[in-house]
């Protein structure tokens, strides 16, 4: 109880001003996610709820009687959507098994342009949608910033599971609006490593892109599944 206690009050000082310990470590644990995510390794699903639980409680600021700065009911919700989505992309992944029992991938492969105009269209009227909403629970403004990350967040988590390559992208456009969101909210962890973010999720597109193209070389253009992890963890991969 009294280490539980602790993780809540924890605050790390930086210059003149404090940085929330559950928030780095939140945002550490999503980063080691984000990286297992590059590597198609199925570990990344988990290590990303337990950071979800943490930014989770973060995010409701005031419902916790934490010292946060701001509430941000859809930075809050993205941790519950989160946590749903990577229980579904865990178990897609992990028993990502063929026919004759050996282990496959999620394929890293190209939406159709059918669903990319699907994704487009669900990101702009989702948007459209929660503003409102969200405006009315209180959230920190511009709300039209918080629903977007909400929903461009879904939507790329939900990519990732699929094994379509533009996720990567999704996140890009994700990260264009929400850093500037937390740096005026205050949540300056966040912020930073949200912008790290932006570079990183720019690397991991290339990184899937490439193992598309090779996957379509070794079978002719045809689409086989490459290498992924599919143990937690699986001793015999090495990062």
């Amino acid at each position: 109880m009294d280490l539980l206690r602790w993780l809540f009050d924890a605050q790390i000082p930086v210059g003149g001003s404090v940085l929330i310990l559950r928030e780095v470590l939140g945002n550490i644990f999503g980063l080691a996610s984000a990286f297992g995510g590059m590597r198609r390794k199925v570990w990344a699903w988990p290590v990303g709820i337990a950071g979800n639980l943490l930014l989770l409680t973060v995010f409701l600021g005031n419902v916790f009687g934490s010292a946060t700065p701001a509430t941000l009911w859809g930075q809050a919700g993205r941790q519950v959507m989160f946590i749903a989505v990577a229980a579904y992309g865990w178990h897609r992944w992990k028993h990502g098994r063929s026919a004759d029992g050996g282990n496959t991938a999620v394929v890293p492969q190209w939406a159709s342009n059918r669903t990319r105009l699907i994704l487009a269209a669900a990101l702009v009227a989702g948007t459209v949608a929660l503003t409102p909403l969200f405006d009315s629970l209180g959230s920190y403004p511009p709300v039209w910033a918080d629903a977007w990350t909400f929903v461009g967040s879904l939507l790329a988590t939900y990519g990732m599971a699929r094994g379509w390559t533009e996720f990567w992208l999704m996140w890009v456009a994700v990260d264009i609006v929400g850093v500037p969101l937390l740096f005026s909210a205050g949540y300056y962890a966040s912020a930073f490593m949200y912008l790290f973010y932006g570079f990183f999720t720019l690397a991991g597109f290339f990184v899937w892109w490439n193992a598309s193209r090779r996957a379509g070389t070794a079978t002719g253009g045809k689409e086989q599944p490459a290498s992924v992890e599919t143990a937690f963890p699986d001793p015999r991969v090495k990062l």
